[in-house]
């Protein structure tokens, strides 16, 4: 991978400042785990990739930067045109951020039964909305925003976040340098959801490329049927076509009480507010941290629990 090809391919509006809304995206914090690591071997350290420090509060800005910006690039928008794609939710919202600020229309599908704390988000920024059938769940906003885009070519472009290559790009050319840097280049495994993937697949290829022996885990949850949003149980849904089941070196099935729990004790014993899905990464990322004598795990967490306030996850205090 020719990382100045991506860097050419994947570039900012030049009328963007140094002090615009984009500036702030990225190098955002790791912070150690303190308290869930005090029976570990002292040469083991845990660390979490706090993504919430974003400016539309998730992981998801980094590659909703990438689509918009290419897109810019290659002249697919205008005022004209909507920018058109399917969400549970993190993505849509980074979407409606970004696209507020460049003045660009955004038209976001999700299922109806998405959090309440999302849709008012959405809304807020402004962005239009397709509620699509709950039981279909974010497959069925997928192939609603696609019939939506084949109607109307001229209207929309057609971001479609689980091919787009400029997803899993985002994360070659920053998620994955961060971590080495701020690691010392010291990091031994690296930990994260597989939702859309682009996470795993980007900072996974940038680190494999640079620290050959970094142990990359995937994580998913337990069945088909599971309460971890944002992620997905790929055995049984549509493999996002930029997935490669080759690069993450295992994957970790996490059921959704021990994520729950986990969301609950980051809270009460590291002071991390998280989603139901930086739970389930701290849940495998612990499994492995207990697996080794020394070493530096990075985990990915990619945002906080404030969109997740209606959640059962809270009922058992």
């Amino acid at each position: 991978m020719d990382r100045s090809i991506l860097e050419e391919l994947i570039t900012l509006p030049t009328s963007m400042s140094d002090q615009d809304l984009w500036s702030t995206i990225g190098n955002t914090p790791l912070i150690r785990l303190q308290h869930l690591t005090k029976d570990l071997p002292a040469a083991v350290e845990v660390y979490g990739k706090a993504e919430w420090f974003n400016p539309g509060g998730s992981v998801k800005d980094r590659p909703a930067a990438a689509i918009l910006s290419t897109a810019l690039s290659n002249g697919l928008l205008s005022e004209d045109r909507v920018f058109l794609d399917s969400t549970s939710g993190n993505m849509g919202i980074s979407y409606a951020t970004l696209g507020a600020a460049l003045g660009i229309r955004v038209h976001i599908v999700i299922p109806s039964n998405a959090g309440p704390e999302r849709l008012t988000i959405l809304r807020a920024l402004g962005a239009e909305l397709t509620l699509t059938d709950p039981l279909e769940g974010s497959e069925g906003a997928r192939v609603v925003a696609a019939e939506m885009a084949a109607k109307n070519p001229d209207l929309y472009y057609y971001a479609n976040q689980y091919s787009n290559p400029a997803n899993w790009q985002a994360h070659y050319l920053t998620t994955g340098p961060e971590i080495a840097t701020q690691t010392h280049g010291r990091i031994t495994h690296f930990v994260a959801g597989l939702g859309t993937t682009g996470t795993m697949m980007g900072t996974g290829q940038y680190l494999k490329e640079t620290l050959p022996d970094v142990h990359l885990v995937a994580v998913q949850p337990e069945g088909p049927m599971h309460g971890l949003e944002g992620l997905k149980h790929l055995p049984t849904s549509d493999v996002p076509e930029i997935y490669s089941p080759t690069l993450p070196n295992e994957s970790v099935y996490v059921n959704t009480e021990e994520a729950y729990d986990m969301v609950r004790r980051l809270g009460k014993e590291e002071g991390l507010f998280v989603g139901i899905s930086a739970g389930a990464a701290v849940v495998a990322a612990l499994k492995q941290a207990k697996q080794i004598e020394s070493g530096v795990v990075v985990v990915l967490l990619p945002d906080s629990g404030m969109k997740y306030i209606h959640q059962p996850v809270w009922n058992a205090q």
